[in-house]
C-alpha cells in the first residue's frame, strides 16, 4: 500500500514520511545494519539476518502491492533516517491484524520520528479496515512502551527470557496490541 507524503518540523528538524520506493533499497539495506548496531532494543545483532538491496526491493515491491502491508520511510535532508513496517497476512483467521515495527537512527531520536511513523501507520490501518495492530518490544525499552501505551496499545503478554543478548543476559519481550476504536 502507498500513502501520501507528509511533512513535519519538530525541535528544529524538518523531515518527511512517505511510502518506501524500490529506489530506497540500497540505503535501507545499509541503514538496517547501522540501526541494529545502535541499540540493544532491536531484535538482531548488527549484521544479522542481512537483507541485501535486491531483498529490500522485493519487500518494497510486495508491500506496495499488498493491501495489508505498509512500508514507510522517514527522510531528513534527502537521507532516510528511519522506517516502519506493517505486515499482514491473507490467512482468513489472521487477516484482521498487522504486525508493526519501527526503527530510527539514534542521531534523530527525540524528534517525534518514531511517533509519527507509528501515527501514520495507525491512520493507514484504521482507513484500511485493519482491526488490530500488534508489536513486540524489549521489556527494558520503557520509552517505547510508554509511547505505545499513549497511542492506544495495551500489554497483552510477556514472553519471559525471550531474548539472550551478546552479554549472555536474558531479557523479556512485551507483546502489545491495539484494536481499532
Amino acid at each position: 500500500m502507498v500513502i501520501k507524503q507528509q511533512e513535519y518540523y519538530i525541535k528544529g528538524v524538518s523531515y518527511s514520511i512517505r511510502s518506501a520506493e524500490e529506489k530506497d533499497a540500497e540505503v535501507l539495506s545499509s541503514l538496517r545494519v547501522q540501526l541494529d548496531g545502535e541499540t540493544e532494543n532491536m531484535d538482531r545483532e548488527k549484521g544479522e539476518a542481512y537483507i541485501d538491496p535486491v531483498g529490500f526491493r522485493r519487500i518494497i515491491h510486495l508491500d506496495t502491492e499488498k493491501r495489508r502491508n505498509l512500508f514507510l520511510v522517514a527522510v531528513v535532508a534527502g537521507e532516510i533516517v528511519g522506517y516502519s513496517r506493517c505486515e499482514g497476512t491473507e490467512l482468513k483467521r489472521f487477516c484482521h491484524k498487522v504486525e508493526f515495527g519501527v526503527c530510527v537512527a539514534r542521531e534523530f531520536w527525540g524528534h517525534g520520528i518514531g511517533k509519527n511513523l507509528l501515527e501514520k501507520s495507525k491512520e493507514w490501518a484504521d482507513q484500511s479496515g485493519v482491526e488490530k495492530m500488534t508489536l513486540h518490544v524489549l521489556a527494558t525499552n520503557k520509552k517505547a512502551i510508554e509511547l505505545y501505551q499513549k497511542s492506544g496499545f495495551g500489554i497483552e503478554g510477556i514472553l519471559k527470557k525471550d531474548r539472550r543478548h551478546a552479554d549472555g543476559q536474558y531479557h523479556d519481550t512485551i507483546v502489545m496490541g491495539r484494536f481499532k476504536d
